[in-house]
């Protein structure tokens, strides 16, 4: 059945719902931007909706329910007609799709790596304290520098850029394109390598979802979708989908280009850091990638041992 004509298409502005956020504004004027080149006359407009996350802004994202708490509210202003298009940092989407939503596009990717604020990795003294709050960051630091002690990092890019050098914290680790798209990058005193950190499934990438039944906005979305940044994340979102995974866990992917297709590197490391375990696989299918390095990790190379993970989906092999 085709879908009832889209409220944008009747002159109306297209409704994209952010996160209030100073990081999440500059994203979604991006996507304004892009959206205004792929159909001129198009007028656009923010819907800011606060989500559980900003409202507990203090408290760890564990405790309040985990990967998910920043785009909730936002998915269901758009199922709810109050707006047309979600716009996420694709970190925080949580790896299963949401009935009656379509990931529409996945913009040209920025940097995906990981940077140091405050200090370099070596100039870090022993028994240094390290700010982040990612279970992914703190476990494969811990395991380049085990002498290394992390406190808690909540709040938005600024609060926590801030925390460098305050109250004893010597380094805040922050993603590079946060930096960069806030204009900030020149606060980092290290990047990081991929190779050194691998980065967070979809870091450095927008993803903007619709309505499953709106073909027209599908449509528009599609002129500004960059189709080799879409199949990483599909492929990224697959292995953790897999594996059952959240941002709780030290999980970390990253997709590339490669040989026609794509080549997916995975981490699952124990939370302190003192076993990391990768894998790696290429394959032109982005789901079925992501499902074959899920199955690497845990059958593999040890994962069900070190993190008690299960297949979430079964029949994989």
């Amino acid at each position: 059945m085709a879908s009832a004509p889209s409220s944008w298409r009747s002159g109306r502005p297209l409704r994209l719902a952010t996160r209030g956020s100073p990081l999440a504004r500059r994203q979604t004027d991006m996507v304004a931007h892009l959206l205004a080149q792929a159909r001129p006359g198009l007028v656009v407009e923010p819907v800011v909706v606060r989500t559980e996350g900003d409202r507990r802004s203090e408290e760890a994202i564990e405790r309040i329910g985990g990967q998910g708490v920043f785009v909730k509210e936002i998915q269901e202003a758009v199922l709810a007609g109050r707006a047309d298009v979600a716009v996420h940092s694709a970190t925080d989407l949580p790896p299963r799709p949401v009935p009656g939503l379509a990931l529409g596009a996945v913009p040209d990717r920025a940097d995906v790596r990981d940077a140091l604020v405050g200090s370099t990795l070596s100039g870090l003294r022993a028994g240094a304290r390290v700010a982040t709050g990612a279970a992914r960051r703190r476990a494969q630091l811990a395991n380049l520098r085990p002498d290394l002690c992390f406190v808690e990092a909540r709040g938005n890019i600024e609060t926590r850029v801030a925390k460098a050098g305050v109250g004893g914290v010597e380094a805040v680790v922050v993603a590079l394109a946060a930096l960069e798209r806030l204009s900030i990058a020149s606060q980092a005193a290290e990047v990081l390598s991929p190779l050194v950190m691998l980065p967070q499934v979809g870091q450095g990438a927008i993803a903007l979802e619709c309505r499953e039944d709106d073909a027209a906005l599908a449509e528009l979305l599609g002129g500004i979708d960059d189709r080799a940044a879409h199949h990483a994340l599909r492929a990224e979102r697959s292995m953790l989908a897999a594996l059952g995974a959240s941002c709780s866990l030290p999980v970390g992917g990253w997709a590339v280009p490669a040989d026609g297709g794509l080549r997916l590197r995975a981490m699952a490391a124990s939370p302190d850091g003192r076993v990391v375990l990768h894998a790696e696989r290429t394959g032109t299918e982005p789901e079925a990638l992501g499902a074959e390095v899920a199955v690497a990790l845990v059958e593999e190379c040890g994962g069900a041992g070190l993190l008690g993970l299960e297949l979430a989906m079964r029949g994989l092999r």
